[in-house]
């Protein structure tokens, strides 16, 4: 879901549109794009399954659209892609969940021959988006190319959401969900990943990533 906002607040916030039919804004050294594309192709699922060596992939897979978060200054970027939360959940390889409807689902994909579910099919993914730092002319050459300056180190902390200031009446100047890849589990549920990103007025922005699985037997 698209928010569109007011040129005006835009400007009073000091932030503006991005380019060249891009969707997403630049506000006080951050560059905020959110990308929603169509759903991949049997071509390009068959490369994907390649990379991923896997024959399950989910009914809906969002391939290029992506979410990104970029510090001009510094280069530093985190954003968020279909390909790499399936990696992940490649990587965690879950037992299937056991549900009732689960006996339906083995004939899911070809009626006439039996499909054993050894496989996590809600697609549940460790995923927490990806963080590195770009090195363009822009930063100038201060900046290096060597590996331990492309990648964030984290450190734990004792900060927490600012539950007052995410209750304030700030307008919201860019606000954008961008669904990474779907499954509707055979009619028999929903199995679906987001990222959704909020900016507020001058202090601000959230992103939440979200993993919906749901399923339901029926009688």
């Amino acid at each position: 879901m698209e928010v569109e906002v007011d040129k005006r607040k835009l400007k009073a916030a000091g932030a503006r549109r991005l380019t060249d039919g891009r969707r997403g804004l630049r506000i006080h050294g951050w560059e905020i794009e959110s990308r929603n594309r169509p759903i991949l192709n049997s071509l390009h699922l068959q490369e994907w399954e390649c990379k991923l060596q896997t024959s399950h992939l989910p009914e809906m897979v969002f391939g290029d659209s992506s979410l990104a978060l970029k510090h001009i200054n510094s280069g530093t970027k985190i954003h968020f892609n279909a390909f790499d939360a399936l990696t992940g959940w490649k990587q965690e390889a879950l037992p299937p969940v056991e549900v009732p409807a689960a006996a339906k689902w083995k004939f899911r994909s070809k009626p006439f021959q039996q499909a054993i579910l050894n496989y996590d099919y809600t697609f549940t993914t460790p995923y927490c988006g990806n963080e590195t730092r770009e090195i363009s002319e822009e930063l100038g050459s201060d900046v290096t190319s060597d590996e331990d300056n492309c990648y964030l180190h984290w450190e734990d902390c004792n900060e927490q959401i600012d539950m007052a200031a995410l209750a304030s009446k700030e307008p919201i100047l860019f606000y954008d969900e961008v669904i990474l890849y779907e499954d509707e589990l055979a009619d028999n549920g929903v199995s679906l990943l987001t990222v959704k990103v909020v900016k507020y007025g001058l202090s601000q922005f959230y992103e939440l990533e979200w993993l919906q699985s749901t399923s339901f037997t029926m009688l």
